[in-house]
C-alpha cells in the first residue's frame, strides 16, 4: 500500500501534539478521520496502517500521539482520560480549520483505551459525522448512576470548563506498561497477549514507545466514562468488539450495556482474535476490521450529507 502524508502539529492543553496528516486519495474534499492510540501506544504502532487504508478508501486522516507519548510534548508517560479526551476535541478543531481537502465531516476513531475515550468525546464534541470505537475499554464493572442527564451535564461542564489541577488524583504507577513476569514485575496491562503485542510493535526501531506509564485519574464528581456518556452521543456509532477479549476493562457485559444505551444510529460488530488479533497487520482479522470500519464510515458520511 502506497501512502503519502505530511507531518503536522497542533496545540492542546498548552502542549504541541505531533502526528501525520494523510490527505484523501480523492480529487474532491472528503471527510477526515481523527485517530489516536490506546494505552501508551504511538501512532507508528500499527494504527498508521489503518490510517493508510482509510486514506486509500477516500478519507483524510489526522493521526497523532497523545501528550507525553511518542513525538508529542507534555509530561512523559502519563495517561489522564480528561486530558486525552480534550485532545480529541482540539484535534477536531484543528481539522475543521484545514483548507481545501476537508469537506467538514469529522469522524473520531480510537482503539482500546482510546476507544473508550471516543465514546465520551463523541458526546461532548459537536457535529461529528461518526464515532468508531475499535475494541473499546468501557470498564471492568458497571457503574451505578442515579441521574444520568444531570450527571452528564456535570461531566460536560468539567470537560469544557474544569481546571483539572484543582482535583485530587488517584495515581497508579509509574510502572511498566507490560511485563512477562507479573509476580516479579507487575505491569499496568497484565495479559501475556499484551506483552507480546507491545514487544512486537513497540520494540521496533523508531517506534518512540516507552515501556513505562502512570495512570492519573482526577477525583471528579463524575467519571470520564462511556457508561455515562454513550446515551448522549448524537452521531452514528460503531463498536467493534473482540470475542474473548483478554483485557479486564473490556468486560463484554459492560461493553454491551454501553452499546445498548446509545440512542443514535449504531452498529455492533464482533470480531475474533481477542483484544489484539486485528492489530496484527496483514492478517485476515486486520483486513476484516478495516473493511467493516470503512463500510460504516462511508455509510455514516453519506447519511449526514443526504
Amino acid at each position: 500500500m502506497s501512502a503519502h502524508f505530511k507531518e503536522v502539529d497542533f496545540a492542546s492543553g498548552g502542549h504541541a501534539l505531533r502526528g501525520r496528516l494523510y490527505p484523501a486519495a480523492s480529487d474532491k474534499p472528503a471527510p477526515c478521520v481523527v485517530m489516536a492510540h490506546g494505552t501508551s501506544g504511538t501512532f507508528v504502532m500499527v494504527i498508521d496502517e489503518y490510517a493508510e487504508a482509510f486514506q486509500a478508501a477516500g478519507f483524510n486522516v489526522l493521526l497523532y500521539d497523545h501528550a507525553g507519548f511518542g513525538l508529542s510534548d507534555g509530561d512523559a508517560d502519563i495517561i489522564n482520560p480528561w486530558v486525552q479526551g480534550r485532545e480529541y476535541r482540539d484535534a477536531c478543531m484543528f481539522v475543521r480549520g484545514m483548507d481545501g481537502v476537508h469537506n467538514g465531516q469529522v469522524i473520531i476513531w480510537g482503539d482500546s483505551y482510546a476507544a473508550g475515550l471516543v465514546l465520551v468525546a463523541g458526546a461532548l464534541v459537536d457535529n461529528l459525522a461518526a464515532v468508531v470505537a475499535h475494541i473499546p475499554s468501557c470498564g471492568a464493572e458497571l457503574i451505578p448512576f442515579n441521574d444520568k442527564p444531570q450527571q452528564f451535564e456535570t461531566l460536560k461542564d468539567i470537560f469544557l470548563n474544569g481546571d483539572l489541577d484543582t482535583f485530587e488524583k488517584d495515581v497508579t504507577g509509574p510502572l511498566p506498561v507490560v511485563s512477562f513476569d507479573q509476580s516479579g514485575t507487575p505491569s499496568l496491562l497484565q495479559p501475556i497477549q499484551a506483552f507480546h503485542w507491545f514487544m512486537s510493535f513497540g520494540g521496533r526501531f523508531d517506534s518512540n514507545w516507552n515501556n513505562a506509564v502512570s495512570r492519573v485519574i482526577p477525583k471528579t464528581e463524575v467519571p470520564f466514562s462511556p457508561q455515562l456518556s454513550a446515551a448522549f452521543i448524537a452521531c452514528p456509532t460503531l463498536m467493534v468488539a473482540g470475542r474473548k477479549d483478554e483485557m479486564v476493562h473490556c468486560n463484554p457485559l459492560v461493553q454491551q450495556a454501553v452499546f445498548e444505551s446509545i440512542e443514535a444510529p449504531k452498529e455492533w460488530f464482533d470480531i475474533d482474535g481477542g483484544h489484539f488479533g486485528c492489530l496484527y497487520p496483514g492478517t485476515d482479522l486486520f483486513r476484516e476490521a478495516i473493511a467493516k470500519e470503512i463500510e460504516f464510515m462511508k455509510q455514516a458520511c453519506s447519511s449526514v450529507s443526504a
